[in-house]
């Protein structure tokens, strides 16, 4: 422009598009003030806007472009960049709480601490969706920790301690898409970039809450035309935003009532009343009326006592349902007469502590033009001003997984990010573990855990990367989702349980016998691979049965089992250290008048067949005797009984029956052998481990 003045600093120009008027402020930074060169505003020709929400996209951008050109005009400057702030109506905020545990103590990382942001980011964007059944798409716009917790325990930096679980209680706010996109569009059509976008809460809360003043528990209410924009701050940082959509307009609306004037005319007599002890004006039928200011408290009494009950429930409700120890109000709705005082009765606090913000938080505000007036209208613009030098904020695009993404830019942007507003789940970064195999042993639960799968696979712009790496406008992000390991998985000879085993006494030979797994009440092998939900027993008992067909014993006819020196049968239970011995029956030979299906022609006349038959059942004695066998190729002299079987042998020989290492082989002679089987010298016997194929 042809008369651009200089400045010392760059010109940073903040646009407040409220509900009733845009204010338009122009100033630099220098050193640790913020010079306004210029500042004006204009209202609406038109209820344009309602409730801080663009209607008429091209009456507000007629009103932007207007204020801008008067700001040229008076800056001597081609403006072509701008701040604007999103209106806290339409804000949308959730607090969540978010633990993080593993299986055992670990140092907690940096990682571990992104994590958990993520996590609860994550959660919170989910129950916003659950909560929130409109079809718009919103944006997460900011988060704020409140607290962390360290094994349940709060504290303030978890960091390098020792834990099981950390945990965050924070607060994340999201802005719907299309509110978004109506200020955009009016900016652009007025001529103007946006150079920053932050919320109106945010900007309001940095001028007129200095960080200084934020450990205190202090609510900061911004009343403007069409709602009122609550913040709440506490322990250093802000901690809840909310909003009531009542505010100015229906303080306005209420005056036209009683006035019977329109809109416009109200909202001018309303303005008055704050400077003059009489408004005239004219009523919808032309007469010249008046009004007091103390006649127009009296009108608004009732709807302040209104708008006051409903700031003061949200208030309570953000802060944990107990009031705060301070309120500060900005805008131009709060400065109503009794309001404030209205507002300290509501909140059961002193009326001192409730008070406007104007002037007093200006220390730092140098205004060029001395005739401009420092109130508490200026303090969202100015703050709109300074949170750019703040954050910087704005929308850019990238490309995540060939989708095009749409990012709230606060300069802090990661892959996360991105992810997130792409509905991509959390867990897809992080390695899977397989299914775990659950089942029981012995009554008791057990869990055999899956394998650990591959983490995702994460690029940007075709270069490696992670969760951290920071993104901006025009990214192409690459994430192949993480894989699932292996399912859990074992076989009963895995189990610790296997290896136990019983000892038991047979025929003088001590025996280990390995522990018998009953599975679903079924008996398996070592080989059995465990299923899930199998129950699965370690029986601590053998029966005769059992021990037979683990030894390889075939007993010869007439032959009985002794179980601790009493008759036992083929189910008779083997306890550990149980003595059992299989003998030759000295019992006579069975009659043929015995019920017993055997009769008299049934019995040889064969003198030689019947001396056996006296042989095996009659007792002969015998003196004791001595043999000379082969056992593995090795001679064995077995000596002082009257005769042997061949599970005597054991006793003879070095051979590890408590460790089986497969089937035990037994021959005699060639051929397979039994344990009962008499021996005579110059037998040949073999005995070994044969393992399974």
């Amino acid at each position: 422009m042809e008369n651009a003045k200089k400045y010392p600093g760059q010109l940073v120009f903040g646009l407040d598009i409220g509900t009733r008027s845009i204010v338009g402020t122009v100033g630099y930074k220098k050193d640790e003030s913020f010079i306004v060169v210029a500042q004006t505003f204009k209202e609406h020709d038109t209820r344009a806007m309602l409730d801080g929400q663009i209607h008429d996209i091209g009456k507000v951008a007629g009103t932007i472009q207007a204020v801008k050109e008067r700001l040229e005009e008076k800056t001597g400057r081609k403006l072509e960049n701008v701040c604007i702030a999103a209106a806290g109506r339409v804000l949308k905020t959730i607090q969540i709480h978010t633990d993080y545990e593993w299986d055992e103590e670990k140092t907690v990382t940096e990682e571990d601490i992104f994590t958990l942001h993520s996590m609860a980011t994550e959660e919170a964007y989910k129950k916003f969706l659950n909560d929130n059944d409109s079809d718009v798409k919103f944006y997460c716009v900011g988060s704020s920790v409140v607290h962390y917790y360290l094994n349940d325990f709060a504290i303030s930096n978890l960091k390098d301690h020792k834990a099981k679980k950390i945990g965050v209680d924070m607060i994340a706010t999201f802005l719907p898409d299309d509110v978004v996109d109506g200020l955009y569009k009016a900016v652009e059509m007025a001529g103007l970039t946006v150079a920053n976008l932050t919320l109106e809460p945010i900007a309001a809360i940095e001028l007129a809450i200095p960080e200084r003043f934020r450990l205190l528990n202090i609510a900061l209410v911004d009343v403007g035309a069409g709602t009122s924009d609550i913040s709440i701050t506490k322990d250093g940082t802000i901690i809840a935003f909310g909003m009531i959509p009542v505010a100015g307009d229906s303080l306005t609306e209420a005056v036209a009532r009683h006035c019977m004037v329109d809109f416009n005319a109200a909202e001018s007599i309303k303005r008055k009343a704050g400077d003059e002890e009489t408004v005239t004006y004219e009523d919808i039928m032309g007469l010249t009326q008046t009004i007091t200011a103390k006649e127009l408290e009296e009108v608004l009494r009732q709807p302040v006592e209104e708008m006051t009950t409903l700031v003061a429930d949200k208030i309570k409700e953000l802060n944990g349902d107990k009031p705060v120890g301070a309120v500060f109000v900005v805008g131009g709705g709060g400065k109503i007469p009794g309001y404030t005082q209205a507002l300290s009765k509501k909140l059961s606090i002193a009326p001192e502590r409730v008070a406007l913000r104007g002037k007093e938080v200006m220390q730092n505000i140098i205004f060029e033009d001395e005739e401009m007036e420092q109130n508490s209208l200026l303090v969202t613009p100015l703050g709109i001003c300074l949170d750019f030098y703040k954050e910087n904020n704005n929308f850019i695009y990238v490309n995540f997984n060939n989708e095009n993404v749409k990012l709230y830019n606060n300069r802090k942007l990661t892959v996360m990010d991105a992810a997130m507003q792409t509905d991509f789940p959390t867990n897809g970064f992080f390695p899977k573990s397989g299914k775990e195999l659950n089942f029981t042993v012995n009554g008791k639960k057990r869990i055999v855990r899956g394998e650990s799968g591959e983490p995702a696979v994460i690029t940007v712009n075709k270069l490696p990367a992670n969760l951290h790496t920071p993104i901006k406008e025009n990214d192409i992000i690459s994430v192949k989702e993480s894989t699932a390991g292996a399912p859990g998985k074992t076989e009963i000879g895995l189990l610790p349980e296997y290896k136990s085993s019983i000892s038991v006494i047979v025929n003088g030979a001590k025996v280990e016998l390995p522990k018998f797994a009953s599975v679903n009440g079924q008996l398996q092998s070592e080989y059995y691979s465990v299923l899930d939900g199998d129950n699965i027993e370690f029986l601590d008992y053998y029966s005769v049965a059992q021990i037979e067909k683990f030894m390889d014993i075939e007993l010869e006819p007439g032959s009985i089992c002794m179980v601790n020196n009493k008759e036992a049968d083929e189910d008779t239970k083997v306890y550990e250290n149980f003595e059992v011995s299989f003998e030759i029956s000295d019992r006579l030979p069975v009659t043929a008048t015995e019920d017993n299906g055997i009769t008299p022609d049934s019995i040889s006349d064969d003198k030689e067949e019947n001396e056996k038959n006296e042989e095996v059942t009659a007792e002969k004695p015998v003196g004791v005797q001595s043999i000379q066998i082969l056992v593995n190729k090795m001679p064995v002299t077995m000596s002082g009984k009257e005769k042997y079987v061949f599970v005597d042998v054991f006793n003879y020989i070095s051979f590890d029956l408590s460790k089986p290492q497969g089937v035990i082989v037994t021959t005699l002679n060639g051929r397979d052998a039994g344990y009962m089987e008499e021996l005579k010298s110059g037998d040949v016997v073999e005995i070994y481990w044969r393992k399974p194929e």
